[in-house]
């Protein structure tokens, strides 16, 4: 038996996620997750991986998502405070061109003021974009599905045994423990506190990679691919800096695909949606063999 033991939010692509007891999953994943993104004065996204300051900014998005607060949780020089912005979200303003991974979409320009707190806290020009309502991206993978502004899918689901098994092999190699946020899951899945799992495959190490159809609740996921890692792990989430070479040192070591990228965890599409609560049992519909 397994259950959601934490549900994570990122309302804006890159910067910090926000744990919650209960959240509406949409067609394109948890409600306002990754539906806005930080992006450069010529479109391009922003993320950690070359601006790892982001991991610093806690955004907050209103249930309807009418409201949004940015919070930094240092200043321009590491250290102190830097400040809050909070503003209205709007989305009848002009579409500007964004780039995602080379690929063409378009963004609402949240406006002068938040890309003016944006740019001086990040020390790069940068703008705040929303996706528009007419967003129409389709991710690919086993089960393609409705995306926003995240890498791929909507959903990326990691189970504590994945980690817990990283974990111990990283402490044989004399690495630092890592702790669930260095890999930015939605949703956190766990065996029974006290479950004697015995041969239950669901709480096993990445049992997520060889789950085809999952229920939670009244909702469906779909399996579409393996979360392939890059340099966003390297960042500690608390500091915004990057620490070394774990955990991709220690996931090439077994983790290594096919494609020669190192992955850890799954993303999956959304097949029915529906509200999910932490203690929601998981339910495993299929089983697939796991592409790694």
């Amino acid at each position: 038996m397994a259950y959601v033991v934490d549900l994570i939010r990122y309302p804006v692509k890159g910067c910090a996620g926000t744990s919650t007891s209960d959240a509406l999953l949409t067609p394109a994943g948890l409600a306002h997750d990754r539906s806005f993104m930080v992006i450069s004065e010529d479109g391009i996204f922003r993320t950690q991986r070359r601006h790892p300051r982001l991991a610093l900014i806690r955004p907050a998005i209103s249930t309807e998502g009418t409201r949004l607060t940015l919070d930094a949780a240092c200043g321009a020089d590491g250290t102190g405070r830097f400040g809050t912005l909070c503003l209205d979200v709007t989305t009848s303003a002009p579409r500007r061109d964004v780039d995602l991974f080379g690929t063409a979409f378009q963004g609402i320009d949240q406006g002068d003021e938040a890309a003016a707190w944006l740019s001086e806290f990040l020390g790069t020009p940068s703008r705040l974009v929303r996706v528009p309502p007419e967003h129409d991206r389709i991710a690919d993978g086993l089960t393609p599905g409705p995306s926003g502004y995240a890498d791929s899918s909507a959903v990326h689901l990691l189970t504590r045994a994945s980690l817990a098994h990283l974990n111990q092999r990283m402490a044989e190699r004399g690495a630092p423990i890592l702790p669930m946020n260095r890999f930015r899951p939605n949703i956190v899945v766990d065996s029974h506190e006290g479950h004697d799992s015995g041969g239950d495959r669901a709480a096993l190490p990445h049992a997520e990679d060889r789950a085809r159809r999952i229920s939670i609740g009244g909702a469906e996921l779909g399996y579409a691919k393996l979360a392939v890692r890059c340099a966003v792990t390297l960042v500690e989430q608390e500091a915004g800096a990057r620490r070394g070479p774990e955990p991709l040192r220690t996931l090439a070591s077994y983790r290594r695909a096919p494609s020669g990228g190192v992955v850890f965890g799954a993303k999956f599409s959304v097949i029915t949606p529906g509200k999910l609560s932490v203690g929601d049992e998981v339910v495993v519909q299929e089983w697939g063999d796991a592409e790694l």
